[in-house]
């Protein structure tokens, strides 16, 4: 995994906050069960991308509460990363992706959907920087929601 330093820890609004440095390491897959669910719901989408370009099988169980958020979160990320040539598998309670990793494969462009869910279209916008074409993603002013210049920042971190 990433080599990871947590600094200056503190809170803020009443929020556990610090600072990390990161370094980068090839992605792997992993399992994630039921006990982690909770804690990841926002998470979801970003780590389904995550996984498509991990090496190996990501397993996630136990999830069956990401159904009734903003969209059915299993079935979008299925159906979107399909579109983009991930190698999805839906199951009752979760996913299974085996992904692209040391293949050295990449996500193709796509026109995908948000199904109005703004974690959902973020996810897909990083999943669109990943792949051999471009990618259009329809109803994104829902990002709004819960990160306003989500698209001016990401540009500004690509071009800087």
């Amino acid at each position: 995994g990433a080599d990871i330093q947590v600094t200056n820890e503190r809170d803020e609004a009443g929020e556990p906050v610090a600072d990390l440095l990161v370094r980068s390491a090839p992605l792997h897959g992993i399992r994630i069960g039921a006990e982690w669910i909770p804690r990841m719901i926002d998470e979801f989408p970003i780590l389904c991308v995550a996984a498509a370009m991990a090496d190996g099988e990501t397993v996630i169980t136990g999830a069956e509460e990401l159904r009734v958020k903003e969209s059915d979160r299993i079935a979008t990320m299925v159906s979107e990363l399909r579109k983009m040539g991930a190698r999805v598998t839906e199951t009752p309670d979760g996913l299974i992706v085996q992904g692209l990793g040391k293949s050295g494969g990449r996500l193709r462009g796509a026109a995908c959907m948000s199904h109005g869910d703004h974690r959902v279209a973020m996810a897909l916008a990083i999943a669109g920087l990943t792949a051999d074409t471009s990618t259009t993603i329809d109803e994104t002013a829902c990002i709004e929601t819960s990160f306003p210049g989500f698209y001016d920042k990401l540009l500004k971190l690509l071009t800087t």
